[in-house]
């Protein structure tokens, strides 16, 4: 063969073999699992339906669980003291992102790494936790979202006052155990001062708090309850719905799943969209993105759902202005 043809044959075969075999580092990536870890203050089952908000999030951007990412799951049971070794078990086990269920997980999580990204869940106010520096520019390795939890005290105080008649006294239950919940009980304070409603502090710290707090309401006789979220309220919300039904006390709460189990009213963030946007912020930082560099989120969708069972059995007539208003009305 003639030189020049051999070389040009060699050539040729070099350029085949390029497009044919990709290079170590692509053929790398493409095999490469990404491992999530998801750190949550409570069961699986308390947040089953947002976390399935999440997965299908993160199917919508490509991924396949047991193809291309892997998730998990590691929850505390309401068990808040375990969850610095559950994230030391996610560090060890070297997950690629850590998605942090509330402020109390974020900060867990935070304590355990300062390299592994970490992407919160609806934290209440980030910058008063010491999670970001701001909103806008995070820095650190931590990004996520806010659920603007104490600025929404108003507007529950607000929709208590149009439902309940004459509403005068209000009791807070709220976790004084959990030091982000501390802003949250400021800020109903001041709503309340600017509704002229009475604002009784109803402080729990743990699951054997709750029996003590219930016979101080049934003694006092509120004309309504407000829940402040946290998730020591989210794992007995079964026993707080329950109280109010059994004492015929209208209850406002910040999460549906209160009103799914039958309590009376809920306003907050939608928190199925939360998690959703959590897959985002996770396909971007796989991608590369510095959690540091990407702003905090904060809630555009909001949800009023109203349980017209639950205002039956307690007497009250839910005025049209704001059945009007609702997102969802459980008839």
């Amino acid at each position: 063969m003639h030189a020049t043809t051999f070389i040009a044959v060699l050539i040729l075969l070099l350029a085949l073999a390029v497009l044919v075999v990709p290079p170590a580092a692509e053929a790398q990536e493409a095999r490469k699992t990404a491992r999530i870890g998801v750190l949550d203050p409570n069961s699986l089952s308390a947040r089953a339906e947002p976390l399935e908000a999440f997965r299908q999030g993160l199917r919508n951007l490509g991924y396949v669980e047991g193809q291309n990412i892997v998730i998990d799951y590691r929850g505390a049971d309401g068990r808040f003291e375990q969850l610095p070794d559950l994230a030391a078990e996610l560090v060890r086990i070297k997950v690629d992102v850590i998605v942090a269920l509330t402020a109390v997980a974020a900060q867990a999580a935070k304590q355990a790494t300062t390299t592994i990204p970490i992407v919160m869940v609806g934290v209440g106010d980030p910058v008063e936790a010491r999670l970001v520096a701001n909103l806008s520019r995070p820095g650190g390795n931590i990004t996520g979202s806010s659920s603007l939890a104490g600025e929404l005290s108003a507007k529950r105080l607000e929709l208590l006052k149009e439902v309940v008649p004459g509403l005068a006294r209000v009791a807070a239950l709220w976790n004084a155990g959990n030091p982000m919940k501390a802003a949250d009980w400021r800020e109903a304070q001041v709503a309340a001062r600017t509704l002229r409603v009475s604002l009784q502090s109803r402080e729990v710290r743990g699951p054997g708090d709750f029996e003590s707090v219930f016979a101080a309401m049934t003694k006092d006789r509120p004309d309504a309850l407000l829940a402040l979220g946290d998730p020591l309220l989210l794992q007995q919300r079964g026993r707080i719905v329950e109280f109010a039904a059994r004492n015929r006390l209208p209850a406002m709460y910040e999460h549906r799943v209160y009103t799914d189990a039958g309590g009376l009213i809920a306003y907050g963030p939608n928190f199925r969209e939360l998690y959703r946007r959590a897959a985002t912020y996770v396909d971007k930082i796989l991608k590369g993105a510095k959690p540091g560099d990407l702003p905090v989120e904060q809630p555009t969708k909001f949800e009023l759902v109203i349980n017209l069972r639950t205002a039956k059995a307690l007497g009250l007539t839910i005025p049209q202005s704001v059945l009007l208003r609702a997102d969802e009305v459980i008839q």
